[in-house]
């Protein structure tokens, strides 16, 4: 069975009622996807991409857990080679440089990072990172990976070094090593994109939909809104719920790790042209990254801190975490960023794969040494469930659960053409300069850019920045509503922009979201 695509890629609560009154106790449909986080909207993408019929389901919202809370990198698998993971070093830089080149060039960019060589860095410990960033280019080579996009490094002088991070002390400086990355403007609107993309290729995404228990045949399944319960009928089933996966299906041994972010302003550190790498003390392979966002904000993060007992809906942030990253950052810079001066924290959890044997979870030392790779696992009833990996690798894990569903279940499908089909909004780098409108929205939007650009235009109110000195507008706050499924004032404030990321901002842009877009809301958050 094969919908017709849908004629665009808006979502909106009206195509949500529609499309869930038409698929609950309906038709058999070929695939049912669970989750909608980068995995799980990549699988429903991948899916309709080849001809399938697709429902995607989610508790909550697009990008509702961990795809929200990443570093907002897509690396290239430099720490993955550096530990001997070859193969997963090699799949994601293939898969960074497909973002960057053909998928999502309007959403992953090129990021510079400065290592800074302070008093604390060994002359050994620079020159292997130095060595690091030389086997992070080759990999670059290996994906066919333009040097335009990415640059390689080169050494840094000390004025060099404190003209890209002004805030490095200058005491003992020995001058800095220069590396780049791929980085998302923002990872949950990736997840939206994806999402889009897949609704424009006839898949049904629908929010607010819980899945209260699974079958190789499909799922009973609750509508958060109103409460009515049903059954979705499915030739094949994937399981995508990434650390809730082993909720949903017997066998599944989550592990999880919390990344912990701290938000600061950007006027508490002063300019900063480019990221920075601190290394950790007493750690050959991990950095606290310090991540500029171009919206006033600074990221600061992350840490790698196993999870036990249940698993929250949003995770909280210890104070612990908080006073090491603080640590960390204290070591390189000029001026002290004490407590208060964090505005915000956030926390996500990796949905790692325990492999350790039966009855001894927790068998490796640290969650940071468990594997990155992703696994895909059908269970006895014949469910699919795909997990582990990171945000870089989405579009391939997708891939490998819709292989496996097509050839567990006979579906008359072709391969994946996802790899050069680009997401909504996604164009070459020169269309994208062409377009006519302010450059921070086609940085978040693509070729629709001019129309979000065009509401502002319409209407003075949507046209100014929902914060002072915050670019966000009020009219992406409609076009959220109108086009990107947002249902309440959490979708907006804190997935379809990042003004929640701090409190205090989120409180400020509640009246503001009330009275541009509070009509078009299905409920208050």
């Amino acid at each position: 069975m094969s919908l017709r695509p849908a004629p665009d890629a808006s979502l909106s609560a009206a195509r949500r009622s529609r499309e869930l009154a038409d698929t609950v106790g309906g038709p058999v449909v070929d695939v049912l996807v669970v989750g909608l986080g980068a995995t799980g909207a990549g699988a429903a993408l991948d899916a309709a991409a080849r001809g399938l019929s697709v429902v995607a389901v989610d508790a909550h919202d697009l990008a509702f857990g961990t795809s929200r809370w990443s570093s907002k990198l897509i690396h290239g698998g430099l720490r993955y080679l550096a530990s001997g993971q070859f193969d997963v070093a090699h799949e994601s830089a293939v898969e960074r440089g497909t973002l960057m080149e053909r998928t999502a060039p309007h959403l992953v960019h090129a990021q510079p990072f400065v290592l800074p060589l302070t008093p604390l860095v060994s002359r050994g410990q620079a020159a292997l990172a130095w060595a690091g960033f030389h086997a992070g280019d080759a990999l670059r080579v290996a994906a066919r990976t333009a040097r335009a996009t990415l640059p390689p490094p080169r050494r840094l002088s000390g004025t060099e070094t404190r003209r890209l991070a002004p805030a490095l002390r200058a005491g003992g400086l020995r001058g800095g090593l220069l590396s780049w990355d791929g980085r998302l403007v923002d990872d949950a609107r990736l997840v939206t994109a994806v999402a889009r993309t897949a609704a424009a290729h006839g898949a049904r995404i629908l929010t607010r939909v819980r899945a209260l228990e699974l079958t190789g045949t499909g799922a009973r399944v609750r509508d958060e809104l109103t409460g009515e319960e049903g059954e979705i009928r499915a030739r094949a089933v994937i399981n995508a719920s990434g650390v809730w996966a082993g909720g949903l299906v017997d066998g599944i041994r989550i592990r999880p790790s919390r990344g912990t972010h701290l938000v600061l302003r950007e006027q508490d550190l002063g300019p900063l042209p480019a990221g920075l790498h601190i290394p950790i003390p007493g750690e050959t392979n991990r950095f606290v990254l310090v991540l500029p966002q171009g919206d006033g904000r600074v990221y600061v993060g992350l840490t790698d801190e196993p999870v036990e007992g249940d698993i929250p809906d949003v995770p909280e942030v210890p104070e612990t975490d908080i006073g090491f990253l603080l640590d960390v950052l204290g070591s390189v810079l000029n001026l002290p960023v004490r407590r208060t001066d964090v505005v915000g924290a956030f926390a996500g959890l990796r949905p790692l794969l325990d492999t350790s044997p039966e009855g001894h979870q927790g068998g490796a030392a640290r969650t940071s040494d468990i594997s990155r790779r992703h696994a895909v696992l059908t269970s006895s009833e014949g469910v699919i469930t795909v997990v582990g990996g990171k945000l870089t690798t989405y579009r391939r894990m997708a891939e490998d659960a819709v292989d496996a569903a097509v050839a567990a279940r006979g579906l008359g499908a072709g391969p994946s053409s996802t790899a050069s089909l680009p997401l909504v909004g996604a164009a070459s780098p020169g269309a994208l300069d062409a377009l006519e409108a302010p450059r921070h929205l086609v940085r978040r939007y693509g070729t629709e850019a001019p129309a979000v650009h065009a509401l502002g235009v319409r209407d003075a109110r949507l046209g100014e920045p929902v914060l002072p000195g915050h670019p966000v507008t009020g009219a992406e706050l409609l076009w959220a509503v109108r086009h990107e499924g947002a249902l309440d004032e959490a979708d907006v404030l804190d997935r379809r922009t990042r003004i929640g990321v701090v409190p205090a901002d989120r409180e400020a842009a509640l009246e503001t979201v009330r009275n541009l877009v509070g009509k078009g809301l299905v409920r208050k958050s």
